[in-house]
């Protein structure tokens, strides 16, 4: 069984730093994608930042890039996503996944995915 929990989420002025955590269980942690995502209200679920584990490349979507890292930690099963300069505009659900479908890590072809976590910026 699967899970993915993420945790961190929270209220944040703008400029400010959140880092969010997602923990993953049942789930060959080194074999496969794992990503954040984030969806706000009215509009499509979007790409954050997604790493691949062999060589633990990291994958950035435009959006975000330059104000987001995506580090592991291998030890605990975890990716953590490390936000900075936050925007109003980066309010969202934001979600944990893992496995991606289609060997591209940045699609949202995944197969698990968390409950989300609020990130709210004003």
């Amino acid at each position: 069984h699967v899970q993915l929990v993420e945790s961190g989420g929270g209220s944040v002025q703008a400029g400010g730093s959140l880092n969010l955590s997602c923990a993953a269980s049942g789930y060959p942690y080194n074999c496969f994608c794992m990503g954040w995502f984030r969806q706000s209200p009215g509009k499509e679920r979007e790409a954050v930042a997604a790493i691949y584990p062999f060589g633990n490349i990291p994958y950035y979507a435009d959006s975000m890039k330059g104000r987001v890292s995506i580090p592991r930690d291998s030890a605990k099963k975890m990716i953590i996503l490390q936000m900075t300069l936050l925007k109003p505009e980066d309010t969202a659900m934001y979600y944990c996944a893992a496995e991606n479908k289609d060997g591209y890590c940045l699609s949202s072809k995944y197969i698990y995915w968390g409950q989300g976590t609020q990130v709210t910026v004003s």
